[in-house]
């Protein structure tokens, strides 16, 4: 009679952890919560640029694919196979007198960027975090710098080039 009560006690406890355990199945934590379930892998080919400065789209390239890698759950991939495609081009570079002094001399610099960037899935079809947000989205960038303090076009195209990376990824974010 004991050990007909012990197992029936012990099914039940079963029983009881199996649902208890069934409702925690499709979980979610961390940085999973802010981006999309249903895509695993991205591949990001070479961001075209149609600007006279060289090497302008491999960098941003690069620095997109550590940000996706750093920031989200997805692996970027290097076959046109994936889950989702991220294309981008550099539509706009350039740089601007910010400040000067009294003989006309540049003092401040301004550097900017603006990229178009389109994210699709494996068939085509848009997979921006919103309706509202058009598939062609136009992400820019400006920094600052003074060439008296040893800051160059050089230094600050990676930190504007930093800057749109943090950018694009986090439009890749779903919605809420």
């Amino acid at each position: 009679m004991k050990h007909r009560v012990l197992r029936t006690f012990a099914a039940g406890l079963a029983l009881l952890a199996a649902v208890c355990l069934a409702g925690c199945a499709g979980y979610r934590a961390g940085n999973q919560l802010l981006f999309r379930s249903d895509i695993r892998t991205v591949y990001v080919p070479v961001f075209e640029s149609d600007l006279y400065r060289r090497n302008l789209g491999e960098l941003l390239t690069e620095a997109v694919i550590k940000e996706i890698e750093q920031r989200t759950p997805y692996k970027v991939v290097h076959s046109p196979g994936a889950d989702s495609v991220l294309y981008g081009r550099i539509l706009t570079d350039g740089k601007g007198v910010f400040a000067e002094d009294q003989f006309d001399v540049p003092r401040a610099i301004e550097y900017s960027m603006v990229v178009e960037v389109r994210w699709v899935d494996r068939l085509g079809n848009a997979v921006m975090r919103s309706a509202v947000i058009p598939v062609d989205l136009s992400v820019a960038a400006a920094e600052d710098f003074i060439p008296e303090a040893g800051q160059s076009v050089a230094s600050v195209q990676v930190e504007v080039v930093r800057e749109l990376a943090q950018q694009i990824v986090g439009q890749m974010e779903a919605g809420w």
